[in-house]
């Protein structure tokens, strides 16, 4: 069921011109049957309606529908053409119904009623009655309608179309409007209605969506992108205060988008996903940011080719486009694949009977023409040469038909890239006639401008080609294009003829322009195509020549280590640190030395050079690196991996600003750490070592724990260097070791005189700070740098941890992550603190200044060295990342 009413204004009418239009079933059956007829009630109802619009032609003594076949046609049509006449459909045999009422043109007005809607009113409130039928189409654009739309218009379940635009509805849409779920087209401007911009989100069929200076308050709702069939949405004028832009990417099927005047503000980025969009209108709005680089221009053009008056021409291999648009006395014609030329004709031929046809013309005999005129003329130069040349059956296409006009026409050509061009254009007469008729009075006298420069002043066509159904050229050099835009103006200056007879068509005539570039086209893509290509071939050309050149000259042993270690090209290093320049050297010890660098992506690395006397053979060496390069922890340093290259073999670690904490407590430039700083670095040594003998894979002793080997990043974090580097164990038992490897002063007595290493003897590393006299009162141990700042019951407890640690039976000494606990208070120290000198002092250091007297005694005769587990050279006995800041002084021993 439709229901229509529309405005259709005519010149002599003096009222609204409204069509109703009714259908009541969708069915357009042409059943033939003789017996077939329109229900008695049916004939009733249409009888009343006539009498009611005052229509006295209908013929109700019709026996069959068929009997009229006009009235077997369902009518759709909302065009606004004078029309009065009533369909019908034939579902059955037997039977007809009443399809479709059409009343157009019929000068009704008044209030439509609320019993029926054959009295055709146009104003009032929208009557709720209309819900009770079947509408499908619904239209009152342009009326007077006022008041809120009925509640009951959600009853209207089938409606597809619905157009109430250009009333004064008013108040919010009911939420029954949700119940329109088959709506495709719902048309709301122009209206003053209240309240937030629904959403519409229930409304998945819609496919246009207008709502321009509605009366709707802004935001735009972000669900509305929701509906996904949406190809038309126009939202304008919205009330209310700024608000953002609507993300409406994934609105894929949207072809028209018009936001203006709605104060939106941000970017429009949100628009990508949107592919289909070709006309979008945002003006008047405060949004900001770059245009978006999925809005593409139109590639340059770099000819235009066009048949002025006549179809389209292909002349050796050039398409001359169709110009056959009807002109008129004030009118402008886009033109053109996507409109990328056309046309603007002013002026009025003073002969009434002139229609939109006569702005174009036919030849009216057949082209006697077998050459041509061409006039060259080149306006940098102020240079003009007249040619005859033969015409071509070819060219010939271009002069059968013209476009004209009485005072002045204008071809714009768009989106030609900027450079100079040349023109030529195509005249020939072929209105006038060069004989004793009326048609040889006229004369055609215009003048021709090209970029707003007039180039020839008083053309004449017949007289510049000597006679009439003659071609002539005027081709114009240098002709520059600055803003992508062409004008060709042709203009009647008011010589030659102003009036002829009936059959004369007077004015500007042209047949054809052609628009060549005086410059080769360059293809943008193309060229970037090309050049990325052929750069993309070549870098991987090098770099598999620098691969074959670089496996070639690998060593054998080393091919599929890379790939488990972090391995670095020795000239990496060598530039990472300036060819290991003094000046990045940070620290001296055992293993060698040790430089800070910066990797070419800017990562700040220490470098420890060892020596190469230490090496172990190489895959033992990278295997054994590669295997605790998987270590990291917050209190560990982090190794990043190794170079072997010759003779040299590096470590590379994370580079920590604050060296090494005995630097930052006994250095020259000493930190002040305070208490609470102190403790934190303590437990987190203590971390760290939990983390080596506990909680880490491989069960790691790390031999030489002392200040020298915790060093400090920018945050004063503590993290101990060098773990791994010595015995590596595989599970805790008690072992023995032949080759001592540790600082004397530092390693436990069971380790430093009989060789048997157990993690037990990093704790007792861990605690021998804490052990610097046999005697006296446990406060006398805590720096006095610190003086009364700190927590006396903190560094109590810290000092007999200390003790804990260092006992000289490593049954008794605690586990590191037991540590951890009491440092932080979470356990209470248990266990005997025993007295160190329980060993005896001839038992403890006699001992041990023998044991190191032989083994300094060894080394000077057989350069015998103390390695550890992986093979590292260590000159001395100890290890260190700085230089070592505590010397062992035998005579106090």
């Amino acid at each position: 069921m439709v229901v229509t009413v529309s405005e259709c204004p005519k010149a002599t009418w003096t009222f609204m011109l409204v069509s109703f239009i009714l259908i009541c079933y969708d069915e357009a059956g042409r059943i033939e049957a003789q017996t077939r007829r329109i229900p008695n009630d049916e004939m009733e109802a249409l009888r009343e309606i006539a009498e009611q619009l005052g229509e006295k032609g209908w013929n109700f003594n019709l026996k069959h529908c068929d009997e009229n076949l006009t009235w077997q046609t369902p009518i759709r049509d909302f065009s606004l053409t004078h029309d009065c006449t009533v369909n019908c459909t034939c579902p059955s045999d037997d039977e007809c119904h009443i399809s479709a009422i059409v009343v157009k043109g019929q000068d009704l007005s008044g209030v439509l009623p609320r019993s029926d809607l054959s009295r055709n009113y146009l104003s009032g409130p929208l009557p709720s009655e209309w819900a009770s039928t079947k509408l499908e189409y619904m239209s009152i654009e342009g009326n007077m309608f006022y008041g809120t739309i009925p509640a009951e218009l959600g009853n209207l379940v089938n409606l597809v179309y619905l157009n109430l635009k250009s009333n004064n509805l008013t108040g919010e849409l009911p939420k029954e409007f949700n119940n329109l779920r088959k709506l495709r087209e719902l048309r709301l401007s122009s209206n003053n209605f209240n309240g937030k911009l629904p959403s519409f989100q229930s409304l998945t069929q819609l496919q246009i969506l207008e709502l321009e200076a509605s009366g709707f308050e802004g935001p735009i709702p972000s669900n509305i992108s929701l509906l996904h069939n949406l190809t038309e949405l126009r939202i304008s004028d919205l009330n209310g205060g700024a608000s953002k832009f609507p993300a409406l990417g994934n609105m894929k099927a949207m072809t028209k988008l018009d936001l203006s005047y709605n104060r939106l503000e941000g970017n429009i980025q949100k628009l990508e996903g949107a592919k289909n969009l070709q006309y979008m209108y945002l003006t008047r709005n405060m949004l900001t940011g770059p245009i978006p680089e999925w809005i593409k221009s139109r590639n340059d053009l770099y000819s235009l080719h066009i048949n002025c008056g006549g179809g389209k021409a292909i002349i050796k291999n050039t398409i001359y486009e169709a110009d056959e648009y009807q002109g008129g006395p004030a009118n402008f014609v886009q033109a053109g694949p996507s409109s990328i030329w056309g046309f603007s004709n002013t002026g009025h031929f003073w002969d009434a009977s002139r229609n939109a046809s006569y702005y174009t013309a036919k030849n009216v005999s057949v082209l006697a023409m077998n050459y041509s005129q061409l006039y060259t003329r080149d306006l940098t130069k102020n240079y003009s040469e007249m040619f005859t040349r033969a015409i071509t059956m070819d060219y010939s296409q271009l002069y059968t038909g013209a476009r004209v006009s009485p005072l002045s026409l204008t071809y714009y050509g768009r989106c030609l890239a900027n450079g100079s061009y040349t023109v030529t254009l195509h005249f020939a007469e072929i209105i006038f006639r060069d004989n004793r008729s009326f048609q040889s009075l006229g004369r055609r006298i215009f003048d021709v401008y090209i970029q707003d420069e007039l180039v020839w002043k008083d053309f004449d066509i017949a007289t510049v080609a000597q006679g009439v159904d003659k071609a002539v050229l005027l081709k114009f050099n240098n002709i520059v294009v600055k803003n992508k835009t062409i004008e060709i103006r042709f203009y009647w200056a008011g010589k030659g003829t102003t009036a002829v007879p009936t059959s004369g068509i007077y004015g500007p005539l042209i047949s054809a322009i052609s628009v060549e570039s005086n410059f080769k086209r360059s293809d943008q893509k193309r060229k970037i195509f090309i050049v990325v290509g052929a750069l993309a071939f070549a870098i991987c050309l090098v770099f598999m020549i620098l691969f074959i050149l670089w496996w070639k000259c690998f060593p054998r042993t080393l091919r599929g280590l890379e790939s488990k270690t972090g391995l670095y090209a020795f000239r990496q290093i060598k530039a990472a640190t300036n060819n290991f320049d003094d000046n990045k050297k940070i620290g001296e010890g055992g293993f060698g030395s040790v430089y800070k660098g910066v990797l070419l992506d800017g990562t700040v690395i220490a470098v420890k050079q060892l020596s190469s006397k230490s090496k172990q053979g190489n895959r033992e060496f990278v295997n054994e690196i590669g295997t605790i390069l998987g270590l990291q922890h917050p209190n560990l340093v982090r190794l990043y991996g190794c170079c072997i290259e010759g003779n040299q073999l590096l470590l590379v670690y994370e580079y920590m600003e604050n060296n090494s904490l005995a630097r930052a407590l006994f250095g020259e430039c000493q930190l002040k750490l305070d208490w609470p700083t102190r403790l934190s670095i303590c437990i987190g040594i203590a971390r760290g070592l939990t983390f080596l003998h506990e909680e880490s894979r491989l069960k790691i002793v790390h031999r030489d724990i002392k200040a020298t080997n915790v060093l400090l990043d920018g945050n004063l974090n503590p993290k101990i260097s060098d773990f791994g580097l010595a015995k590596l164990t595989e599970d805790e038992n008690t072992h023995i070791s032949t080759r001592i490897a540790g600082t004397i002063g530092y390693m436990a007595p069971e380790y430093a005189l009989w060789g048997i290493l157990t993690h037990k003897a990093d704790i007792y590393s861990f605690g021998v700070a804490f052990v610097l006299q046999q005697k006296g009162c446990l406060m006398e141990l805590v720096d006095p740098k610190l003086g009364s700042n700190f927590d006396n019951e903190e560094a109590i407890r810290m000092i007999k941890v200390g003790l804990l640690c260092t006992n000289p039976s490593p049954a008794l000494r605690p586990a590191m992550s037991a540590v951890v606990r009491m440092l932080e208070g979470h356990d209470c120290i248990q266990g005997s603190i025993m007295d160190p000198s329980n060993y005896g002092d001839e038992f403890r250091f006699e001992a041990l200044r023998d044991k190191y007297d032989a083994m300094q005694l060894q080394s000077s005769s057989n350069d015998q060295t103390l390695v550890d587990s992986l093979g590292t050279t260590r000159n001395g006995s100890s290890s260190t990342y700085a230089h070592d800041l505590y010397p062992i002084n035998l005579d106090s021993l």
